[in-house]
Order: C-alpha cells, then structure tokens, then sequence
C-alpha cells in the first residue's frame, strides 16, 4: 500500500488506473464535481471516478484503491437522499456498463444482477413471464439494484412484500483483503457450511457476535417492518439464517457487491384502487389504522402541499383533475390485487363502506382502470421531486423522513411533530408509507442560512419522540451521512460497538465507504454541505428573464439530484443520456456542471468555459426536462444562456454563423438555390464540406427549392361556408423559413386546408424579408439577434393579435418559441399576448373542432394507418393530442404514436460531423427501428423539419407534415 497523500484529482493514480483498465477515469474538476453530490444536502469531492467496462475492470479498480490505500464508493444511479453515495473516495459507477441479468430461473423464481441493473429494466424483462420485483421504490427508472441492496430499499407494497432484504437471497461479494466469497444461507449447524476457510471463519464470528448481543438486539431492535438502520444483525441470530442480509442496507461499508442474487415474486393478474378523500390530515392519519385490516397491498399518503404542486404541474395535471375531486387536506392511495378480480372490486367496496363509517360519504375515487391507476401511481412515485420543485431558498429537507412509528400511534405523532415545526417556524410536506407507519416529512428550511441549526435541533425531538413510540429512526433510505450519527443513540453503545466489530472484520483499513453507520461524522457539519458556509454565486448579467425563480442561480438549483432524468421509458427525457449514459451528458449533470460554475468552483471564468460547454455540448435542446423533470428544470433554456456568455469569448465558426443567420441570407439564396444544391450533386463536394466547415458529409442538405413559398402566390379564396368572416372564421398563417426555402409543399397545404374550412388566412408582408422567430439565433447563444427578431414578429403580428385572430404555424420549435423563448426575452404584455394567441396548425384545427366551428370536408385515404412522431417540443408543451385530434378527423384513419424520444437531429445538431454519431444513436434508440418496420401502406407522419429529415435519412421512408395528410384527404388522394 502506498504511503503517500492522495488528494482529488491526483494524477499518477488516475494514470495507473488508465494503464490497467479499460473504463472511463475521471479525474478533471467536472467530472468530480458531477459525482460529488447525489439527492441528499450534502456535497463531497471524490479523489476521482472510474466507469468500468466490465467486471474485471471494476474489480481491478478497486483493488488499485486498495492497495492505493484510497477509500472505495459503489454507486448506481447516485438517487441517495442520506449522503450515502458521495465521499472523498474513488467512486466506482456501475451504471453504465455492468448492467447485466446475468441468469434467470422462472420456475425457480430466481434471478442474479449484476449492481447496475435498473429496476424497471429488471421488471420490463420478468413482465412476460408473469414474475416481478416487488421492491417498487419510487425511483425505479432509476435506482439500480446495487444501491437498493446497499441501501435496503422498502417501496410502496412492503406491506405486503417485506423490503429488499427479505427478497435477497444471496450476494457474491470482493473484501477489501480481495477475498471473493458467495454471501448466502447458513445451515443451523456450521459444521455443514461450505465454502472457503476464510468465508466459514467470518460466518462463525459473526455469528458469534450475534448470539452475544442477542439480549441486547432483543431490547434496542425495533420489531417495525420499516428498520433499515445499522447493519441487519437481528436477521443473523436465528438457528439459520442468510449472511447475504448482513450486506443487505450496509451501505457498501463492508464488502463491494459483484452480483446480487433475488427471489421474484408473481405479478398480480388484477388491481384496484381507491383514492380516499380526507378533509383533515389527522382524520387520514387515524383512519390508517383501520385501512390495512382489510389487508391492502399499499397505502400511500398524499398530502395537500403535494396535491397543489401536482395539480401545477403540466405532466400530472390532467391525472389529478381526474383522480383527486374537491380540495381535500389529504388523500390515502389504497390498492388491492390477486388473481380474483371479483374479490379486488369487492375488497374496494368495502373501503367505500369504511370510509362511510368515518363519517366520509362519497369519499372514494374508485379506480379500475389500469391505465388511469398507473398514472395516478406516476404522480405518487414523483412525491420527491414534486415536492422539491417549491421555488425559493427553502426546501423540503431529508433528514427525519424515514421515521416509523406503530400504526395505532402514527396520527399523535404526525400532530406533535408538526407543533415541533411550527415552534422552530418552518413546516413539513408529507407524503408516503401510511400502510407501515413510514412518512416522508421534511421540513422546508433554507440550508444557506439557518438551516443546520434548525435541523439539528427537529432532529432531537423528533428522535424522542420515535424513541416514546418504539418506533424507528430509520426506516427507509438508510443511514448514511444523516443520519449515523443517530445509530448510537437508537441502537445503544454495546450494539453500536458490535457494529464497529463487524466493519473491522471485513474492512480492517476502513477503506469501504467510511463515515458512514459506523464512526460516522455529525450530520449538520456544514463543511460537508452542498451550500458550505460563505456559499455565493458570481454575479452575471442574464441576458433571459429568470425572475420565476429568482435568478438563474435558483433555476439551476432546482435540480434536487434525484436522478428522473436517467429514465429510458416512453417519454423525451434525456435523449443524449439515453444515447451515451454519461453523466456529463444527463440533465442533472448539466445542472451540477453549472451550478458548479455559477458558484465558482470550477473557477471564476467558467460561464464561458469549455468544461461547462462541453457539458452542454449534447444537449439536443429536446426541452423534454422542461416537462418531464417533476422540479421543471429547462435546461434548453438555460444552454442559451450559457452560449450567450460563451459567445462573448469564443466566435463563431463558419458552420455555426451559416446555421444562425440561416433565416437572413435565405431570401437572397434561395434565388440561386440551384448553386447550393451542387453540394449533394457534385463527388466529393459533401466531403469538402465537412473538411472545411464541419458538416457531415454523411448526410444531405435540404433541398433549396425553387418554387419556394410566397405570400403573393396563396392560391383561391376561403370556400363559401354561409358562416360570416370574423375574427373567429380568420387566422394569420405563420410560414418559417424552414417550410419556406425547403418544403414549401407543407405551407401551400395548411393554406389550402384552412381555406377549405371557410377561414380567411392571413400572410402577413412585414417589407424586406419574411418574419423569423430566432431559433436559429437561439441555438448559437445569439439571444440579441433573436431578440431583433422576436420584435419585428411581435410588431408584426400585433394588429392581428389585438383583435384575437389565431396564430398558426407549422415548425414545432418555431411557433412554440412564440409562446417560450419569446417571453424569456421580451417579457411583457404584448409577447403576452402574443403567446396565448399562437398555436400550432393541429392544434388551431382540434380546438376548432372542439368548439364546433370547424367545417372541414375530410374523405378516407388509401392508406388506413398513420404512423405519427412527436417533435420534442410538442411533447414538451402537450400538443400531441391535438396532433391525434387532427389525424382522427381523416375517416377510417388509425393513429399509433411512435413512442421515440428525440429524432437526434435536432435542427443543425444532426448535420454536424462532430455529432452524427450520437445523433443516429438517438435516432436507432427506438423511432428508426419501429419506422422500419411500418407497413409500405403505412403513412409515416411527423410535423418536425428535422425528424422528417432523420427518418429519410436513418429509415429511407418520406414523412409527411400533418397539413399534407389533411390536404389529401380534401380530395382524397394519395
């Protein structure tokens, strides 16, 4: 072992550690600042992180570290809400690579993990054969099984199915000494234990120390399902028991996990769901009691504080209104599920008829739709980040959320805890394990300023109150770094020492994760906080509004490092995660990087730094967090703001200035489109352009057509409807220059569908050249130039938006700019208003149809299916059932969603010879391989100038923009 200092970033072992594995090793500034946070308060540089390719190499790393004498720390998904996965260590993420089923049994019900494995990933594999992994927590897009097992994760239905340790039934670990042993049963009689000598010696003192202090576990144990803290020591003083579980909620204090072994359990094949409505939170808090004796699978507490944030939310508003009636205090989420769905609707019957003997008529939501119980169950998995999306310095804080309590007690609890907040001039959210006594309370307090303190002394009285109650301090997401320090006093001094015993039998050096569970630092030790005293921003002059927030700073800090972002399901959020699994390129990362910048760690120049660049580099602007991330982090936003600041250091390269003043030069170019077209005409001049410009020469250019639009070439008059023009029967088409130069097929088809319907369409001629929103502009960090543009659309437009005639437009991120960007660079009353009259072309036809004023003659098309792709930003601001709505007024036309995140060409990003690779990562991810498999009859619709482009280019299919679809099927043609 090495005898020298090894501080963060030391080179020579980060040079070691390159020359013998072949996983990433980071060791630069961001990278460790990345991964010196997870979800909880605190903020602990590594010595540096290393992304191992393959087992072998995260074995070789850590026994680099070891003979380093440099402290060891595991990490899945970094979701930790404790501290448990930051430390002044070399972090080894498993996330990336070593996320293999490595065997599965199903009539054995078995399978083995290796640590990376995300939960949902897990379960997306059992699901068609009927088997699942019961832990449900509500991070399962993406906490990996490693961190659950380190952790001893519980979830929603442990009521029913215990916690990760009772589903654990072996572990296959490395100590510190590199001995490797199979962690697992333990007969009665340890002279018919098999394995090594050094694993049945380690059995047998464990044991030892078990059977020692089994009086005293009798006594300080809590008998609550919900213990999570300490090490599993009353689960090793049976007869037989399992040495797994001794690893089980260790915190990788002890040995480094390298597969985990599981027991599965059967999906239920029917469910159901009350949404109990109480108008008081005591009356939730007493009725629980009552609740779980008609044996429920979970029962979730949903209070009001999280209910309005919800109900603000665009993602979960829609499933609120629907599932959640009245303004109640407080909501229980009861599920039942078997295999008899008689019994599951008779079970919630009786729920009814409970809540009728509480004196609460009528106060069941009773929910038997699958599709609407998961999405009401999306908003109660979001609780976390729900409540953490509270704008302002004060935060709901995690450091008393995990008590339990008995059930009979938790209604006096929750009442006198909330006196405790009041005295100390703060209140709590609450939400969570109502089933099992498990609340997730957190107090808001500004961690900047008074926080520590108050922390501290809530914490004192809330642990004597659980001490009064038998309760547990601990009962959910484990120790870590706040709550070790609370061990002693929960479990005593002798087990207390017990527990150091075992740290020192498998981890003699205390290389393993140190400082937590055991000899454990004080948790309001400011100088491990992530806002350390003296914590500042530098001043900067933004050049967008960001007073929603109070500042860029507060923005960006709005990232409580939960980690949604990390999740491949259906949705947008983060296509280049999903295509890279880097944490450099997660939004969360992003927020990390800048928010390390703004507050100058990573030195005084970095808002205009490559490092930070580089970090936003991949960001497709796809605003997919915008929507997605339950705290509404926009990191589209917050890019241009960097690249406006960036701008201000680093020119422009040729391709870039191309791409930006795109929309100024095209009026004059377009008259010599054919010159510009030579480029995919003539070998060997594509390779010249990416030679001495950057573009790909893997990809053409859109086509510079001749025939582009013009206003003063719009074709008949609005059809005679008998409905009188008015304001209500007239709409401003808006062309962008997209449509314009390069599909001008797409504009003549909106104009010619509008009209049919009996509008009057109006083009508006502002002199010089056409009307641009500044996208381009945007995409570059030229806010001002955008700035010039919005003004001159905002004056043009004004005449017609005064009146209340409709905005339409046909590019996704052109229109929709209208109603973002433009009011984070002009705020003020006439953007406005601007913003509440633009709509997308689909969306000005669904809601005219709605209202009953559309008279639009459709007839069937040919093709009787239609295969549709969302742009980004109409997921982004909920466009794509207007989309849907527009599609379905074609007779007989079936519509299936591609469920795609982003196309990855997102405008020039795709073009760019520095980003195809990634840009087709995004693409094959899943929207190119469901387009290849369409039917030749199939149409392939897609409103996005760069997603057509991408589908043509990765699938070979023509996608069409919704108006062509429509204009169509006026005559019925293909």
């Amino acid at each position: 072992m090495t005898s020298r200092s090894i501080r963060p970033g030391d080179s020579a072992l980060a040079a070691r550690l390159r020359r013998e594995i072949r996983g990433a090793v980071l060791f630069d500034a961001a990278s460790r600042g990345r991964y010196s946070t997870d979800a909880s308060i605190y903020q602990i540089e590594p010595i540096g992180v290393v992304v191992p390719q393959t087992e072998e190499d995260a074995l070789a790393a850590f026994r680099i570290a070891v003979d380093e004498g440099v402290p060891v720390l595991p990490r899945g998904g970094g979701t930790s809400q404790c501290g448990q996965t930051v430390g002044a260590a070399l972090v080894i993420d498993h996330s990336k690579h070593l996320d293999r089923i490595v065997s599965f049994d199903k009539e054995g019900r078995t399978a083995a993990v290796q640590p990376g494995v995300v939960l949902d990933k897990l379960n997306a594999f059992l699901k068609p054969h009927g088997l699942w992994y019961p832990v449900d927590v509500s991070t399962s897009a993406q906490a990996t099984l490693g961190g659950m097992a380190g952790n001893n994760s519980c979830g929603s239905r442990s009521i029913r199915y215990g916690n990760m340790v009772h589903n654990v039934r072996g572990i296959d670990a490395v100590l510190a000494d590199g001995a490797e042993f199979s962690f697992g049963a333990v007969p009665g009689d340890l002279n018919r234990l098999e394995g090594p000598a050094g694993y049945q010696e380690l059995v047998r003192k464990i044991r030892g120390i078990a059977l020692r202090e089994a009086e005293e576990i009798e006594h300080r144990v809590s008998k609550l399902l919900r213990r999570v803290g300490g090490y599993n020591l009353d689960m090793l003083s049976g007869e037989s028991f399992n040495m797994a579980h001794l690893l089980v909620g260790s915190e990788g204090t002890l040995a480094y996990s390298r597969r985990i072994h599981l027991n599965l359990s059967p999906l239920p094949k029917h469910k159901t769901l009350g949404v109990c409505h109480f108008p008081a939170f005591h009356k939730a808090m007493e009725s629980a009691q009552h609740i779980v004796k008609l044996a429920p699978v979970a029962v979730e507490l949903v209070d009001r504080t999280m209910i309005g944030l919800a109900r603000s939310n665009p993602a979960f508003r829609a499933t609120v209104e629907r599932s959640i009636h009245g303004d109640p205090d407080a909501i229980l989420l009861v599920e039942f599920t078997g295999d008899d769905r008689d019994e599951q609707l008779r079970k919630l019957k009786q729920l009814v008829e409970l809540m009728g003997d509480f004196g609460l008529p009528g106060g069941v939501v009773e929910i038997t739709d699958a599709a609407q119980q998961r999405d009401v169950w999306e908003v109660r998995k979001a609780g976390l980040n729900i409540m953490m999306s509270m704008k302002g310095d004060g935060k709901p804080v995690s450091f008393i959320e995990d008590c339990a309590v008995p059930l009979e007690h938790l209604a006096e609890y929750t009442e006198r805890l909330t006196r405790v907040f009041e005295k100390h001039g703060t209140r709590g959210t609450w939400y969570a394990h109502a089933s099992v006594g498990c609340l997730h309370v957190r107090p808001i307090l500004d961690m900047r300023r008074d926080g520590a303190q108050k922390m501290r002394a809530i914490a004192e009285e809330a642990a004597e109150m659980v001490k009064q109650y038998k309760g547990s301090y601990s009962g959910e997401h484990g120790d870590g770094l706040v709550r070790s320090e609370w061990v002693e006093p929960f479990f005593g001094p002798k087990l207390t020492r017990a527990f150091g015993e075992i740290k020192d039998l498998f981890d003699p050096k205390g290389l393993m994760n140190p400082g937590k569970i055991v000899r454990p630092s004080k948790q309001d030790d400011r100088s491990l906080f992530r806002y350390q005293p003296g914590y500042k921003t530098i001043p900067i002059n933004t050049v967008l509004d960001w007073s929603e927030h109070g500042g860029l700073d507060k923005a960006v800090e709005m990232c409580n490092n939960n980690g949604h972002c990390r999740k491949f399901d259906a949705g947008t959020m983060c296509p280049s995660y999903r295509a890279t699994r880097d944490e450099q390129h997660l939004t969360r990362g992003r927020a990390n990087t800048l928010r390390l910048a703004l507050s100058g760690q990573l030195g005084s120049e970095a808002m205009a730094s490559d490092e930070v660049h580089a970090a936003l580099d991949l960001c497709v602007s796809c605003k997919g967090c915008k929507r997605e991330c339950p705290t509404g982090v926009d990191m589209a936003k917050m890019k241009v703001e960097f690249l406006h600041h960036y701008r201000q250091r680093h020119a422009l390269s040729i391709m870039e200035r191309l791409v930006a003043y795109l929309p100024r030069y095209a009026p004059w170019v377009a008259r010599w489109g054919w010159v510009m077209n030579l480029r995919d005409q003539v070998p060997g001049f594509a390779v010249l352009s990416e030679w001495l410009l950057g573009f790909s020469s893997k990809r053409g250019f859109p086509k510079w057509r001749s025939d582009f639009f013009r206003e003063d070439m719009t074709g008949p008059a609005p059809r005679e409807t008998g409905v009188p023009i008015t304001a209500e029967r007239e709409c401003v088409l808006l062309v962008d220059t997209f449509n314009r130069y390069f599909e001008p097929e797409n504009a003549r088809a909106a104009l010619a569908v509008l009209q049919a319907a009996g509008y009057r369409v109006h083009l508006p001629q502002p002199g010089g050249r056409p009307l641009c929103c500044g996208r381009t502009f945007l995409a570059s960090g030229l806010v001002d130039e955008a700035k010039a543009e919005a003004r001159r659309t905002i004056e043009a437009l004004r005449p017609y938006v005064e009146r209340g005639v409709p905005v339409v437009g046909l590019e996704p991120s052109c229109l929709l700019g209208l109603r973002d960007e433009f009011l984070s660079m002009l705020p003020g009353a006439d953007t406005g208003k601007l913003s509440l009259n633009a709509f997308l072309f689909e969306e000005f036809l669904a809601g005219e149809h709605a209202a009953g004023r559309l008279r639009l003659d459709l007839k069937p098309l040919p093709q009787k299916k239609a295969l549709l792709h969302g742009h980004c930003h109409q997921k982004a601001f909920a466009v794509m059932p207007a989309v849907h709505k527009a599609l379905e007024l074609v007779p007989g036309l079936e519509v299936e969603a591609i469920e795609a995140s982003c196309c990855g060409m997102a405008g020039a990003f795709g073009y760019e010879a520095a980003h195809y690779d990634v840009s087709m990562k995004m693409a094959e991810l899943s929207l190119l391989p469901r387009v290849r498999k369409a039917g030749a009859g199939d149409l392939i619709v897609a409103d996005g100038t760069s997603c057509r482009h991408q589908i043509h280019d990765g699938a070979g299919r023509a996608a069409v923009h919704v108006a062509r679809v429509l204009e169509q099927a006026l005559a019925g043609q293909v």
